[in-house]
């Protein structure tokens, strides 16, 4: 795997790159000490992984991941763990490495990392960006609580946040419809209106503008309809 390292810190980047060397399967690039430097890099040249630090002078780590549009996979390094639970709302983080970094973590890390490039689907192939297979994680109040997707019953827009309504409970989640649309596979979840992502295998019934999934009746726009009815093999 090709990696670059960035941090702002030498000795910091000598310590990862260190860790790297005595990893047979990591080819490290190049380094950075800073985020844009790294960005402009990244626009010329496809890697693998990057091990990126959260607190660098004027552009945050998580700054980086958000500017780019295809990141590679990213593990963080830091010293400390106040972003642990934001940093796995990105689909392209897959660890996050708290300094000191010992070998055996590291080692940990890294197969994380070969884990998620194997299970990366082809292109054009269904996705689910949770990072496990058939479940997703959400962030309710600062706590990461998974979901299996064949409980998820339908999700619906609230302004800046979303509703998530499950076989078993409801959450409210701080998030986009489109940000989660992402994270959850074409083969059971349809956008059916511009506010509700359902789980097309939990109709009961449908109507001319609607779907019942339980009790709740779920408008579908005319722009949608038509996919629905493909997916259902009613056309």
């Amino acid at each position: 795997m090709t990696c670059i390292i960035i941090d702002d810190e030498a000795a910091a980047r000598a310590i990862v790159s260190q860790l790297c060397a005595k990893t047979p399967e990591l080819d490290v690039i190049e380094e950075f000490s800073n985020a844009i430097d790294a960005i402009k890099f990244l626009n010329q040249q496809n890697i693998d992984l990057v091990f990126l630090d959260i607190h660098m002078p004027g552009f945050t780590g998580i700054d980086f991941v958000q500017t780019l549009k295809n990141p590679p996979k990213v593990v963080l390094t830091t010293s400390d763990t106040e972003f642990a639970i934001e940093a796995y709302e990105y689909e392209a983080i897959v660890d996050y490495l708290v300094k000191p970094i010992t070998q055996e973590r590291f080692a940990k890390s890294i197969q994380k990392v070969k884990n998620s490039l194997t299970a990366q689907p082809a292109q054009g192939a269904d996705t689910a960006s949770s990072g496990v297979g058939n479940e997703l994680y959400i962030n309710i109040d600062r706590r990461l609580i998974k979901l299996k997707f064949e409980d998820i019953l339908f999700i619906e827009a609230k302004g800046d946040y979303i509703d998530v309504k499950t076989t078993k409970e409801d959450y409210r989640v701080h998030n986009t419809l489109k940000k989660i649309k992402e994270k959850l596979p074409a083969h059971l979840f349809l956008q059916i209106h511009r506010s509700y992502i359902i789980n097309f295998t939990k109709i009961i019934d449908i109507e001319d503008n609607s779907v019942l999934i339980e009790k709740n009746v779920i408008p579908i726009s005319r722009s949608n309809r038509p996919e629905l009815m493909r997916r259902l093999n009613l056309l």
